[in-house]
C-alpha cells in the first residue's frame, strides 16, 4: 500500500490485515511509517502475518521504487495487491496556483502510481494472477472549480488504468480504479484549510465519509475484480454517467448503466447548474464587495 502511514491507504492496510494478509507501507515519513505499522499489528488474524515499512517517495526515481519493492517481495513473497493510494492536493483559483504545484501533483498523483505498478507488473503476469488498485477520486470523474491542478492528475489515473486492463486481463489481473468522496484524512484537512469559498459550496452539497468506510468498499471491489469503486449514492451515479468505453465486471453491471445513463445525465444537469449558480453569486459577492472598498 502506497501512502499507506494514514488517511484512506491506512485504512485499507489495516483492512486487508484483518483478512489474513501480509502488509507492505510505503510513504515518505518513516516515524508515521512505523506509528502506523503498531496500530496496524493490533489486528492479526494470526501469528505468522508481518507489517514491512519502506520509507521511499514513490514519485521521484524509478529504479529506487523497484529496487525496494524487490526487496519487500524477497522478504514477504510476491505482491498479489498493490494499492496505488500516495496522493496530495492543492486548491486554488487556475491563475493564483504556482506552475511547480502543477508538476509536483502530477509527479505524485500520477507517476507515483505508475512506477509502483510498473515494478510489480512483470511478476504478476509471470504468476497469471494479481490485482491494482488506482485510488483517484471524484474529482477525477468531474472538474471542479478550484482543482485546476488536481483535478487532471486524477483524470490521469483512469486513462492508465483502462489501457492497462486490456493489456493484463488475457493475464488474471485486474485492475480497480477508486473514486472516493470528500473523506475524513488528515490530507482532507489540510485541503480544506486553503479550498476557495467556491469549493467549499460545492463540497457542502455532499456528506464527508469516513475513511474506513471507503476502504472497506476499495477492498471488496479490488477482491471482486471490479473495474470501478464508488461510494454512495452519488459516487454510483457518477460512476455510471462517466462510464463511457470503461470495462464493465459483468453484463447486469453493463446493462445498469445503459438504462441509468439517460435519467442520471438529467439529474446530473440540475447539478452542474447548481454549481454554476454558487460560482456566479461567490464572483458577484466579490465584485460588490471590491467596488465596496474602492468607494471608502
Amino acid at each position: 500500500v502506497t501512502g499507506g502511514s494514514s488517511g484512506i491507504g491506512k485504512c485499507i492496510a489495516i483492512e486487508c490485515y484483518k483478512q489474513g494478509a501480509f502488509i507492505t507501507l510505503i510513504a515518505r515519513d518513516e516515524n508515521k511509517l512505523l506509528q502506523t505499522k503498531k496500530e496496524i499489528e493490533k489486528y492479526s488474524v494470526n501469528d505468522k502475518q508481518v507489517v514491512l515499512c519502506i520509507s521511499v517517495d514513490v514519485s521521484k526515481d524509478y529504479e529506487q521504487v523497484e529496487n525496494v519493492l524487490k526487496q519487500a517481495q524477497e522478504k514477504l513473497g510476491p505482491v498479489d495487491m498493490l494499492v496505488n493510494c500516495a496522493g496530495t492536493s492543492v486548491t486554488g483559483k487556475f491563475e493564483d496556483i504556482k506552475v511547480n504545484s502543477f508538476e509536483r501533483l502530477m509527479a505524485v498523483n500520477y507517476l507515483g502510481s505508475v512506477y509502483p505498478s510498473r515494478a510489480v507488473i512483470a511478476t504478476m503476469k509471470e504468476r497469471r494472477m494479481g490485482r491494482i488498485v488506482f485510488v483517484s477520486s471524484q474529482a477525477g470523474q468531474l472538474g471542479l472549480f478550484g482543482y485546476t491542478a488536481y483535478s487532471p492528475t486524477k483524470f490521469a489515473l483512469r486513462g492508465l488504468a483502462e489501457a492497462l486492463q486490456m493489456e493484463v486481463k488475457p493475464y488474471n489481473i485486474y485492475i480497480t480504479v477508486a473514486y472516493p468522496p470528500d473523506t475524513d484524512t488528515p490530507g482532507f484537512a489540510e485541503e480544506s484549510k486553503t479550498k476557495p469559498l467556491e469549493t467549499k459550496l460545492i463540497s457542502e452539497t455532499s456528506s464527508v465519509c469516513q475513511a474506513e468506510q471507503v476502504a472497506r468498499v476499495i477492498v471488496k471491489d479490488a477482491i471482486q475484480g471490479n473495474f470501478n469503486s464508488s461510494v454512495g449514492s452519488d459516487g454510483y451515479m457518477l460512476s455510471i454517467l462517466t462510464s463511457g468505453m470503461s470495462p464493465v465486471t459483468s453484463i447486469t453491471e453493463g446493462l445498469q448503466q445503459v438504462v441509468c445513463m439517460g435519467i442520471f445525465r438529467i439529474v446530473g444537469l440540475f447539478y452542474l447548474g447548481s454549481f454554476d449558480s454558487i460560482v456566479r453569486r461567490c464572483m458577484m459577492q466579490r465584485e460588490k464587495s471590491e467596488s465596496a472598498d474602492k468607494t471608502e
